[in-house]
This record gives structure tokens, C-alpha cells and sequence, in this order.
């Protein structure tokens, strides 16, 4: 009880800022999502007129459809799994911590602006916000945009908090520990290489953030609890899912 009283009073609270989800598998809520999504100068680095003409003049005539069927295959009774999850983790966080925990995600609901006003309207003694972009590694369209949006929010809604980020965890030895706590029975088991994928990113904004991908090259070959994943499985490569 005393810790949900002391939050009701607290001067800081920790914002946790996923990627975000369609509302639906509904091709509209799709095209909704994509449009946010696409149109981030952050994710296309291109002129606007260019990001225009290729998302809302070329993409969303045609991706919308075959994203939405895609979402159908995973979607689960609870709504969006990345957003259910992420719930999940914010409710184990607030357990732990007295501070209030909201959730954002950086496209669509729920916004990090609507989050940062239900904070603000919960908590008027809040000075300071923690934000914690949900991404292990450094990335333009993914850290970088996350901090810029709560920036702005911020702005819009007057909230002249202390802003702090949590910086990339990737090679933190709690990240590190929590994938080998996963990883690790597959890895006893035996098995013959071990191949860790990422998303990728385009080669320009590698060269404009992390210039020798060492983020995930790290991450990759960290250890943890005294134990690397390639000393149970030496045989190891990575690789990225898109554009690198």
C-alpha cells in the first residue's frame, strides 16, 4: 500500500516506449499503421515529397492487403502479441517499482503523447521522466525516433519534466544473462551452429549512427553468468533479416 501511495506522489516516472501495432488485422487499420509508420523521416530518410510519393503513392495501394493477411496468422485473442507482451512488462515493472510505469508505442496506440498526458493528469508532481526505448541496440528508426516523438510530445503538452533515456543495452550483463537464461536449454541440448538474426537497417543509417554495426556484433558474442553462447555452441554466425 505505501508503495502505490508514494507513487501517487513521485517526481519521476519511467515511460517505456515499444514499436507499436495495427489496431486490428483490419486492412484499414493496417494502411493506418503503415502510413504512420513509412511516412517517419527517420525510417525513410528521404525528402518528404519522395516518402509520399513511394508510401502513400505505391505502398499502401498494395502492402496493406498482404500485411493485414500476415497479422491474421499471429494474432492472438488478446489483441496485438507485441502490444500484449508489452503490457506485461509494464504491469512486472510497476510490481517492482514505486514510480509510475505507463507504456507508449512510437506508432499508433497507445501514443506516447496520449501516455504522457494520463501521466501528467495522474501525477502533477512529476519533474522527471525516465524514458526507455524497448530496443537493445541503437538505431535511427527505432531509439532515435522514440526520443524525438517524446521530445515533441512533451513540447505540445507543456511538461517542462527532466527528460532522461535509458541508453542501448546490448551488451548489459542483465540483457546478456536473460538471452542465455532463454537460449540456454536449446543450446545444452546440442546443436550444431547458432545463428542470430536482427531486422537490419539500410547501409546509410548504419554509417550515420552505429558505423561498424558493433551493436549487434557484441550482443552477439557477449558474456554472461561466466558462460558465452559460443563456448556451448562454437559454430556461430549472424545475420540480418532485411537491408544490412
Amino acid at each position: 500500500m505505501s508503495d502505490r501511495i508514494s507513487a501517487d506522489v513521485s517526481e519521476r516516472a519511467i515511460l517505456l516506449v515499444n514499436l507499436g501495432s495495427p489496431d486490428s488485422t483490419s486492412i484499414p487499420d493496417v494502411r493506418k499503421y503503415l502510413d504512420e509508420f513509412l511516412m517517419d523521416e527517420h525510417v525513410l530518410d528521404y525528402p518528404h515529397w519522395v516518402r509520399a510519393l513511394l508510401v502513400r503513392g505505391v505502398i499502401l495501394n498494395v502492402r496493406p492487403k498482404k500485411s493485414a493477411a500476415a497479422y491474421r496468422e499471429i494474432w492472438w485473442d488478446e489483441g496485438s502479441p507485441l502490444v500484449v507482451l508489452s503490457k506485461r512488462l509494464q504491469a512486472a515493472l510497476q510490481a517492482r517499482v514505486a514510480e509510475p510505469v505507463a507504456l507508449a508505442m512510437r506508432y499508433q496506440n497507445p501514443s506516447i503523447e496520449a501516455s504522457l498526458r494520463e501521466l501528467a493528469a495522474k501525477h502533477p508532481h512529476l519533474k522527471e521522466l525516465l524514458l526507455v526505448p524497448l530496443y537493445p541496440h541503437y538505431a535511427m528508426a527505432t531509439t532515435e525516433t522514440v526520443a524525438k516523438a517524446t521530445r515533441e510530445a512533451m513540447a505540445r503538452l507543456n511538461l517542462n519534466w527532466d527528460l532522461k533515456i535509458l541508453p542501448p543495452f546490448y551488451d548489459h550483463p542483465a540483457y546478456i544473462n536473460a538471452m542465455l537464461e532463454v537460449t540456454k536449454p536449446h543450446l545444452e541440448a546440442g546443436v550444431d551452429r547458432v545463428l542470430f538474426s536482427y531486422h537490419g537497417i539500410p547501409k546509410r543509417h548504419v554509417r550515420k549512427s552505429d558505423c561498424t554495426g558493433s551493436h549487434c556484433l557484441t550482443a552477439s558474442d557477449a558474456q554472461g553468468n561466466g558462460l558465452t553462447v559460443t563456448s556451448l555452441a562454437p559454430r556461430t554466425a549472424f545475420c540480418y533479416r532485411h537491408q544490412a
